[in-house]
């Protein structure tokens, strides 16, 4: 639970860490992973899957230890990408998110992650229609994560 923040106090930073798990395996264009929240704040909203960083880990193992919980694929941590980071203040809290790029994992995604989210890959053309409303802190992300696809297209 986080604390609101009190009358002349600056909120608690919350750092995150997500990641874009991009498939590159088919003849299609690449297509980028989406989970919606299912419960909580922003409910309804779709995100790079990802979570809340622990104290005694790094950004990346707390990556893997989220894909592997939420999502149940295993990622080896030395195959992520720095791709960006979002920074956000929220009327309770301030997110720190760095965003990992991520093209092999090892486990099915199908459409209903490990806790009941719904599952969805989508095309960078997708991504842009705002066919799917992110968190705050997410939508800021979408142009890094052009970028980044875009990269894996031309290697």
């Amino acid at each position: 639970m986080i604390a609101a923040a009190t009358a002349g106090q600056k909120p608690r930073t919350l750092l995150v860490s997500a990641g874009v798990l991009v498939d590159t395996n088919s003849n299609s264009p690449p297509r980028i992973l989406l989970a919606e929240r299912n419960k909580g704040h922003l409910q309804g909203t779709w995100e790079f899957p990802g979570g809340k960083v622990e104290i005694s880990e790094s950004p990346e193992e707390a990556l893997v230890r989220e894909l592997r919980e939420e999502l149940g694929v295993h990622v080896d941590p030395t195959s992520l990408v720095p791709v960006a980071f979002s920074s956000h203040s929220y009327p309770n809290f301030h997110l720190l998110m760095p965003l990992f790029g991520i093209t092999q994992w090892s486990g099915a995604l199908g459409d209903v992650g490990v806790e009941g989210q719904r599952l969805v890959f989508v095309t960078a053309e997708e991504l842009q229609a705002d066919k799917y409303p992110m968190p705050p802190a997410d939508a800021p992300l979408i142009p890094h994560i052009l970028r980044y696809v875009s990269s894996l297209e031309r290697q």
